[in-house]
């Protein structure tokens, strides 16, 4: 049985850092199987946050030249890693972090050159998982659900709480995943007002109360309306959904109370859609599963009859990190990874580029 030994990298929309997950993946008669070995997550500095979250409004010379650079940076966050643990690593499967995605206009773009990682660190690297996708017409997001698939079958839905909410479920033999809405994004917006990165276990918010004007204006956003297979990001935000925040004159409490119900509704809102059975369980991971006030929130959203499951710390955690070894995996076997039922495309394919060291 060949064990693969793969550092898994990613970097969400939410901007709160790099999640390094070193992983044993390997195939089983049934299926695929993980250990998580070794997990580290790296907190962006003021300087490299605000350069990630404006790189959108760069011109290209200085996008691709930030490409690079971060390239490089992430090859040496992987190299101290490898060497502090005393790592064995066959390669890195690295997300890279979404400055650009407009999947309607055939692009999408992730920085963190390739090759600038995999000199840094002096291994093979497997990157830009969603451009073939894209090429192929289909969203290139959400990319998870393979490992929702292949790793976490036994639930019946499987949400992620980033920057971003996706969903994953099956479906008549078929994954089908997409973007919800709203997560993290609207609640670090809020905080970062007050210059906090973000509301701890959603202390804050669990304080407010709901301005019902802001709540109804995020409720009405276009993009609830539109059919799936159907992706948004940060793009989406910034015209559509910050705007209505920055014009709510009321307090960080209350603005924070309402983004949190107005994520959960939505998110109850596509569960009662979906759901093929009475009773269902929803394994939640991502950042906004620390978050008490959002949890407990969504539990009172989807009603008794669907459980709400926290796995432990490590998978909330480091999942996408996980998700994405796998996927470098799939490539490697030249194995499908990217899912024509998630994304649209015109057929399933296996995505992400390989770069040697030089």
């Amino acid at each position: 049985m060949k064990i693969y030994k793969v550092l898994g990298l990613m970097s969400g929309t939410s901007l709160d850092g790099l999640d390094l997950a070193y992983c044993h993946i390997w195939k089983t008669t049934t299926g695929w199987d993980f250990s998580l070995k070794n997990t580290h997550s790296i907190d962006y500095s003021e300087a490299l946050k605000e350069q990630l979250k404006n790189a959108i409004f760069l011109p290209a010379e200085e996008l691709l030249q930030l490409h690079n650079t971060y390239g490089t940076w992430l090859g040496k966050q992987c190299r101290e890693f490898i060497e502090l643990h005393s790592l064995e690593v066959d390669f890195i499967a690295s997300h890279g972090h979404t400055t650009h995605h407009q999947p309607q206009l055939g692009l999408t773009f992730q920085i963190g050159s390739g090759q600038h990682l995999a000199n840094e660190s002096g291994r093979k690297t497997i990157c830009d998982f969603r451009t073939h996708d894209v090429a192929l017409g289909g969203q290139g997001a959400p990319l998870v659900p393979i490992g929702d698939r292949l790793f976490f079958g036994e639930y019946d839905f499987c949400l992620n709480l980033g920057g971003i909410s996706n969903i994953s479920f099956e479906r008549n033999g078929n994954r089908l995943a997409y973007d919800i809405g709203l997560a993290n994004m609207i609640l670090n917006h809020i905080t970062q007002k007050i210059n906090l990165n973000y509301d701890k276990d959603g202390a804050m918010a669990k304080k407010g109360s709901i301005n019902q004007s802001m709540l109804g204006q995020l409720n009405q956003l276009e993009y609830y309306q539109l059919p799936f297979p159907k992706s948004i990001g940060y793009e989406w935000f910034v015209e559509k959904v910050a705007p209505i925040v920055d014009a709510t004159q009321d307090s960080i409490e209350n603005l924070l109370h309402t983004s949190i119900h107005h994520i959960c509704e939505q998110i109850a809102k596509q569960l009662n859609l979906q759901k093929s059975k009475t009773e269902n369980t929803l394994l939640v991971t991502g950042g906004g599963a620390l978050n008490g006030f959002l949890m407990d929130t969504l539990q009172e959203k989807v009603g008794d009859k669907t459980k709400v499951i926290k796995p432990s710390k490590t998978l909330v955690e480091f999942k996408e990190a996980l998700v994405f070894a796998l996927m470098g995996v799939l490539r490697e076997e030249n194995a499908i990874n990217c899912l024509r039922s998630v994304t649209g495309a015109k057929r399933d394919s296996s995505g992400g580029v390989i770069f040697l060291p030089s």
